[in-house]
């Protein structure tokens, strides 16, 4: 693929915790060596239970996030109720092994609880407890692995995330620019204003953007 084409390098995390799930992302859209856009949206809102994050050829990851939401919200003005994440996961596998440049993380909130789905460029589809993809994902999982548990709360995750992109904003050139972080819960999709993001940065001490 020419390496001219528009994309998110990007660094995008999904967390499950006991109160709910976490996605985020830093900002940083790349063009070669080239950063080409400093607020780009890679968090989106499928359902009020569901979201999205997405890494690679932007065109690619736009095109998918419109056909999915479609999709949801069809299926819950047929059925009269929300998809689950794991139906989901499964639709958007089918439409990426058709061809598209991207890698994604489903995840959200249903009658069992909190997910989250990592979606290859194959169509592979694999939940865990918390994921990342992107070009600066290897970074983010080396604090996942050091500080995740199980027995999480939600803010506890906010914070972890936060963490995770700050490790990967200072070593990974295809990330910064700032962040955003959304949880998922039986409350909602709800998005963390920006203040309140670096304020939790600052009170770990990293720079907000840094």
């Amino acid at each position: 693929m020419d390496d001219k084409v528009l994309k998110t390098g990007t660094t995008t995390i999904g967390i499950v915790t006991k109160e709910g799930v976490i996605l985020a992302s830093e900002k940083r859209a790349t063009m070669g060596y080239t950063i080409a856009h400093k607020d780009v949206q890679k968090v989106f809102k499928i359902d009020d239970n569901i979201g999205l994050t997405t890494a690679g050829v932007v065109g690619h990851a736009q095109l998918i996030t419109r056909f999915i939401k479609a999709e949801v919200q069809l299926y819950r003005l047929k059925r009269g109720s929300g998809m689950s994440v794991r139906a989901a996961s499964t639709l958007v596998a089918n439409i990426v092994r058709n061809g598209f440049y991207v890698g994604l993380i489903i995840g959200g909130w249903d009658s069992e609880g909190g997910h989250v789905y990592s979606i290859d460029g194959a169509g592979g589809s694999i939940e865990d407890s918390y994921v990342s993809v992107g070009s600066g994902s290897i970074l983010s999982l080396g604090v996942l692995e050091s500080k995740y548990n199980d027995d999480m709360s939600l803010d506890e995750g906010i914070d972890l995330a936060i963490a995770c992109l700050n490790s990967s904003m200072r070593r990974d050139a295809g990330s910064g620019n700032g962040m955003a972080v959304v949880t998922i819960n039986e409350k909602g999709f709800i998005e963390i204003p920006e203040d309140e993001l670096k304020s939790r940065a600052e009170q770990q001490g990293y720079r907000y953007p840094n």
